[in-house]
């Protein structure tokens, strides 16, 4: 017989006051703005990385207005490391329109959450709940991976029945008071002891009515995505040095990268160029083979191409302050012999 919601929720209350995280960065003077950026940040990306991050980005942006008054360029390089730079410039978006739109403050209601730039239905209600103490209900991962193996919820989560049925339950299960302390135990839950690999199921408070524990099953679920084998694409990117400077180019604001300083992508066969490196880079769709190639530099053309927003040489000292792909800015600090950090 399935746990009723009373009960459900009461076993998570007590486990988020028993275990529950409480000293996260976010959780100190919560607003919706800090809310806010912690949730975006957390998509994708765990804990442990994101709080070293979120402390440089609250430092340097600590509300809307700064963020919306600030350059993308200088939010794209508080953003590296993270990926997923889409997540980046929708939040630099969102502050814009908070405050074209709504003054500055965030609305407390889902419909027009979710109007905002980048914030989805899950992000909109946590913001509201961990906020606003609003009765929201979520559906992060860790969320899905605990409702998917109490409820024995079959098919993977990207497929829309399936999520359509998980915020159902979540909706269901989410208590009228006290959501904000019952949606961050959830989340704890699932970081915690609901792992994706060897979850602690006899420490877990909903043991007893947990279907794939009872069923012994908590391997099988969440039923994963169906395995698909990702496509290769092969590409080459030039280095080219003049003295202590490097040649880069500015990606188009969306698509791959974008907005971010990348090495100038190899057009044609050129006459003269030198292998320096390979190696493989993973997107969510496809496998990015990448050779990085050299070749003689034209001088003067270095020269004449300073002024240009688009392709411009960049002294190789001022590389830390650039926003960069992942896979370059390894390739350059390696090559170049420059100290990894984040920005200030």
């Amino acid at each position: 017989m399935p746990v009723s919601p009373k009960h459900f929720a009461r076993q998570m209350l007590n486990f988020y006051q028993l275990h529950g995280r409480k000293d996260l960065p976010w959780q100190q003077n919560p607003s919706a703005y800090r809310v806010w950026v912690s949730e975006v940040m957390l998509q994708q990306t765990q804990v442990r990385t994101v709080i070293p991050y979120y402390q440089n980005f609250m430092l340097r942006f600590p509300d809307v207005r700064t963020l919306a008054e600030a350059n993308i360029d200088e939010v794209l390089v508080h953003w590296q490391g993270l990926g997923y730079y889409s997540r980046a410039r929708n939040l630099h978006r969102c502050a814009q329109t908070l405050i074209e739109e709504y003054t500055g403050e965030f609305p407390d209601n889902m419909a027009q959450m979710q109007s905002l730039p980048g914030i989805g239905r899950s992000t909109a209600g946590a913001i509201l709940s961990l906020a606003m103490a609003k009765s929201t209900p979520i559906l992060d991962g860790n969320v899905k991976r605990v409702l998917s193996r109490v409820f024995l919820v079959d098919g993977w989560y990207g497929q829309a029945a399936v999520a359509k049925k998980l915020w159902q339950l979540s909706e269901d299960y989410t208590p009228k008071e006290q959501s904000g302390e019952f949606n961050q135990a959830m989340m704890d839950l699932g970081a915690s002891l609901c792992r994706r690999s060897q979850p602690l199921c006899q420490q877990c408070p909903l043991a007893k009515s947990c279907q794939a524990h009872l069923q012994r099953k908590t391997d099988e679920y969440p039923q994963r995505k169906p395995k698909k084998t990702l496509p290769i694409r092969e590409t080459s990117f030039i280095l080219q040095q003049d003295q202590d400077k490097v040649q880069l180019l500015k990606r188009p604001p969306s698509g791959i990268w974008g907005g971010l300083w990348s090495l100038p992508e190899q057009a044609g066969e050129e006459a003269e160029v030198e292998l320096i490196t390979r190696f493989r880079h993973t997107f969510t769709h496809f496998h990015l083979h990448i050779s990085i190639v050299t070749g003689a530099v034209n001088t003067t053309a270095a020269n004449q191409i300073k002024d240009n927003h688009t392709l411009a040489w960049h002294n190789i000292r001022d590389l830390p302050r650039l926003a960069l792909p992942t896979p370059f800015r390894k390739f350059l600090f390696q090559h170049f012999d420059l100290n990894e950090q984040l920005p200030r």
